[in-house]
């Protein structure tokens, strides 16, 4: 067994989707790159890979007929150790979460892998599959949210403020597991009509940044800000550099905001179109893919929304290297 099986049963490429959804939830909290944050991405890249790898072992009945290049039904890789890599990787995951967050954050990612497995095992082929997944999904959010905020907050006021990126995402992945139920046989057109109607929505939500975002607050507070304020302002007390700061500031969220719901839709968005048009089950994969993958510009997005613009650029440069591995290893 070589590595490169490995790395094709956990779906390496597909990972990269995963710290996004962290960092999303943790700018909400303020802190989107602390030490902690990187902790909790960790227990969720493991999580996500424990779940792909028991997907392989859970479906290698039906593999065998519809995807019988894959690594278990073609033999690369044994059934039982896909099983032992599935058990192996959520341990871990819980591990690293333990480490960042301690019992915050296991309090979130326990229910996540609980998720994982009942899906992988249990609910894929049931309607509450799809919510299962999602769900998965919003956790994650909320996770980097928890871990990010520490002890120094409430729980209820975290996750309130996380709920609007977390719901994003998980709306996001209702969409990818509609289309999933197709990926073999084709969909009927309306499928992928109405994923890309609910995509549309979701990135015109997720371009909006909030009248009340962390710069508004700061300017009301008087703080200074990042960035340089003109020759002009410069000249007038603090309160009013503040006011100037927080403008320039909210004008850089809402633009890479935008920026990123602009590329959500425009790879996402254009594979549904092609789906739409000729939905045949090649089209719906690849806009599954698209999709899994076009979760990086939407996460720009909404931490660009939460208050970290810089931190959103990065993640919408990591998106190219995303696709251009995912050429290389399927991320479906």
């Amino acid at each position: 067994m070589r590595l490169s099986d490995l790395a094709e049963l956990v779906r390496a490429p597909a990972a990269l989707s995963v710290p996004g959804d962290v960092i999303a939830g943790a700018a909400t909290a303020g802190r989107p790159l602390g030490a902690r944050t990187f902790g909790v991405i960790g227990s969720s890249v493991c999580l996500y890979w424990a779940g792909m790898a028991l997907n392989d072992y859970a479906d290698a009945a039906v593999d065998s007929v519809e995807r019988p290049g894959r690594p278990v039904p073609s033999g690369r890789v044994p059934r039982r150790t896909a099983l032992a890599v599935a058990g192996t990787l959520t341990a871990a995951g819980l591990g690293l979460a333990a480490a960042a967050g301690g019992r915050r954050s296991v309090g979130v990612a326990l229910p996540l892998a609980g998720l994982v497995w009942a899906y992988d095992l249990k609910l894929k082929s049931t309607p509450a599959g799809g919510f299962a997944m999602a769900g998965a999904r919003v956790l994650d959010v909320l996770a980097g949210a928890v871990v990010a905020a520490g002890g120094t907050q409430p729980v209820g006021r975290v996750l309130r403020r996380a709920a609007v990126p977390a719901g994003l995402v998980g709306v996001h992945t209702g969409t990818l597991m509609a289309l999933s139920r197709y990926e073999v046989g084709g969909a009927p057109a309306r499928v992928p009509s109405a994923t890309l109607a609910v995509s549309a929505v979701t990135a015109l939500a997720a371009g909006a940044v909030p009248v009340s975002g962390g710069a508004s607050r700061g300017a009301a507070r008087g703080c200074s800000a990042s960035a340089a304020p003109s020759g002009l302002v410069a000249q007038f007390p603090a309160p009013l550099k503040g006011v100037a700061g927080a403008v320039t500031s909210k004008r850089l969220r809402a633009a890479v905001a935008l920026g990123g719901a602009l590329a959500y839709l425009g790879t996402y968005g254009a594979a549904q179109v092609r789906a739409m048009r000729e939905p045949s089950g090649e089209n719906v994969g690849r806009a599954v893919g698209a999709g899994i993958m076009g979760l990086m510009p939407l996460q720009a997005a909404l931490t660009a929304r939460g208050g970290a613009p810089g931190v959103a650029a990065a993640l919408g440069v990591i998106h190219p290297l995303a696709r251009r591995l995912a050429r290389r290893i399927s991320p479906t």
